[in-house]
């Protein structure tokens, strides 16, 4: 059973799975590893640094071997870093966080496919209005940014797959294997955007301590924060996003005190500058989603793309073929009945 989908008609990929733009994470190499494979792969461009873009750009365009795109965030990105990343012939922009209209210009003047992420209605609609060619619907189990007030992936995809009508809408947010992708599908969505998964493989831009320690993380260890953006200086608007990591230890001295470290955050920066500097945390935080229990190895992401579309098929042919359970089975035996008398 082919996993076809309005998205990989659209986009010309063989499985309905795309890499999310992780910035920092989803270099060249990852991106053009899950565009081998099959899958979109998705360059993380983040705020537009030009240093990372004119370093990874030219890898994923030279080593992709089919669709593959760029992500900005639009909040930081200025038009000129998606120029410069069309001129190396994406085929799609992938815009998220903040609105997307300053960018849909120039993504129009290409023949770059304009996919716009949403976090909730409110963003839906206006990706809609600007003219996005496909929508992705993120929920809060997701790692690292999104919405503060947000919804769960299961309840937020049907709605906004209601509301987009005919534009096709990818799922995100907890989703690390094949039956995520599988519930994706039958919640009505054309395919799912992962990124925890694909950051523990082999080819992900980062320390490999971190890849480890999605190995070893556990869902209900992570935690949906602002804390470490406010501490680390980071410049995201945190009264409308939220990152989701796995436990550091300024999330353990800020609990509860965000307010107070918003409206005084230099000394909370500089203890954070000097305990990186001294080895006391980590470069940076471990981004991680609700799905990472799933996560138990760093394979190459060719093996992951191959995997989740096999594992989705199957759960899909098993939930449309299975035969009624013969609940007889599930009465006690004569045995079974008198132990439990």
């Amino acid at each position: 059973m082919a996993l076809a989908t309005d998205f990989t008609d659209l986009l010309g990929v063989r499985h309905p799975i795309a890499l999310a733009p992780m910035g920092g994470s989803a270099g060249g190499a990852l991106a053009a590893a899950v565009s081998r494979a099959g899958g979109l792969g998705l360059l993380g461009g983040a705020g537009g640094d030009p240093v990372w873009l004119e370093r990874e750009l030219p890898v994923v365009a030279e080593h992709a071997g089919g669709p593959w795109g760029v992500g900005f965030w639009n909040w930081a990105a200025d038009e000129d870093a998606v120029v410069r990343a069309l001129e190396y012939g994406p085929d799609a922009i992938f815009l998220s966080f903040g609105d997307p209209a300053p960018f849909v210009d120039a993504v129009r003047r290409s023949d770059a496919v304009l996919i716009v992420q949403v976090t909730d209605l409110d963003e839906a609609k206006r990706a809609l209005e600007v003219g996005a060619d496909v929508l992705v619907a993120q929920g809060t189990e997701s790692g690292g940014h999104g919405a503060r007030n947000g919804r769960s992936t299961l309840p937020f995809v049907p709605l906004v797959v209601d509301l987009a009508g005919s534009v096709p809408v990818l799922a995100a947010g907890g989703i690390a294997d094949g039956r995520g992708l599988a519930a994706a599908l039958a919640l009505g969505a054309a395919g799912a955007l992962v990124g925890t998964r694909f950051q523990a493989t082999a080819e992900a831009a980062i320390d490999p301590s971190i890849g480890w320690a999605l190995v070893a993380g556990r869902g209900q260890d992570t935690e949906r924060n602002a804390v470490l953006d406010l501490a680390r200086g980071a410049g995201w608007p945190t009264g409308t996003y939220t990152a989701r990591t796995l436990g550091h230890p300024y999330l353990d001295r800020w609990r509860g005190r965000e307010t107070e470290l918003a409206n005084d955050p230099a000394p909370a920066r500089a203890a954070y500058a000097e305990d990186i500097a001294a080895g006391a945390i980590p470069p940076i935080p471990v981004w991680a989603g609700e799905g990472v229990d799933l996560i138990t190895d760093r394979p190459p992401a060719v093996d992951v793309v191959a995997a989740m579309a096999a594992q989705a098929e199957a759960a899909l042919h098993r939930a449309v073929t299975r035969e009624p359970r013969d609940r007889t089975q599930d009465e006690p035996t004569d045995d079974q009945a008198k132990t439990r008398a």
